[in-house]
């Protein structure tokens, strides 16, 4: 697939649409190899890479519903299912981890901006492999119980939790921005 193809045909895969197989091994290291060619200011690498996968998952997921049932006990059964399985859907679930810090010449904003192309860059690399992909954070993104938990410190921030496996079915593109409603050409007087 050509890389204007592979980019126009890229689109979101809900977790509940993610199955076997997921990234092997030697995939899982090109994906995360192309994930990590991102714009980088000073090259500091300001993101790490935390891998959910086999029983990794169930365990990740039991953290968040844990941490979900202390917080609402009165929860209804659909709202109970769908946080006992957050990590568990998808075959494989990458964890990008922002670890922007505060520097004398790179603004904290650009570290961050640089922790969002790595999770882009992962949903590409997964579609140019042929797997499916969707990049979320949800509740737990932001919920410091769960996050130490889930192997990332205080200090650090959720990118995304990107879900990686086969699409079951083909998904229907949504609708897309019209290009007038988001450009504007900028015009010196």
């Amino acid at each position: 697939m050509d890389a204007v193809t592979l980019l126009k045909t890229r689109r979101s895969v809900p977790p509940a649409f993610l199955v076997e197989p997921g990234p092997n091994v030697q995939q899982l290291e090109t994906i995360l190899g192309i994930a990590s060619r991102v714009p980088d200011h000073g090259k500091l690498a300001p993101w790490r890479f935390v891998i959910y996968q086999g029983a990794a998952r169930d365990k990740a997921s039991q953290i968040v519903y844990d941490t979900f049932m202390a917080a609402c006990p009165d929860a209804d059964e659909p709202a109970r299912k769908k946080e006992s399985n957050r990590f568990s859907m998808a075959p494989l679930v990458v964890g990008v981890v922002s670890t922007a810090a505060n520097h004398v010449k790179i603004p904290l904003w650009e570290q961050e901006l640089s922790a969002g192309a790595v999770c882009e860059n992962l949903v590409i690399a997964a579609h140019a492999l042929g797997f499916a992909a969707s990049w979320l954070t949800g509740w737990m993104a932001y919920d410091e119980r769960v996050l130490l938990r889930l192997g990332i410190a205080s200090h650090e921030k959720v990118a995304g939790f990107v879900h990686i496996g086969t699409a079951k079915e083909a998904m229907p593109d949504r609708p897309r921005p019209n290009l007038a409603d988001v450009v504007t050409y900028y015009a010196q007087n």
